[in-house]
C-alpha cells in the first residue's frame, strides 16, 4: 500500500500546522506586552505612512 506514508505525512502536517499556529500566537502576544501600549503623542504605526488627499495616478 504505497499511499499509507503520505498519508500519514499528511496527517501530521495537519497535527503540526495548529501548533506553528498557537506558537506564532503566542510570540506576538509576549511582543506586544513587551512593547506595552502607545503614549498619547505616538504616531499610529498602522497609518503612519498614508498622506492624505489626491492619490497620484497609477500609470504616469
Amino acid at each position: 500500500m504505497p499511499g499509507r506514508s503520505t498519508k500519514r505525512q499528511k496527517e501530521q502536517a495537519r497535527k503540526q500546522h495548529p501548533q506553528e499556529k498557537d506558537a506564532k500566537k503566542e510570540e506576538r502576544k509576549k511582543l506586544k506586552a513587551e512593547r506595552g501600549p502607545r503614549q498619547p503623542g505616538d504616531a499610529n504605526p498602522d497609518i503612519e505612512n498614508i498622506i492624505p488627499g489626491p492619490q497620484l495616478p497609477l500609470e504616469f
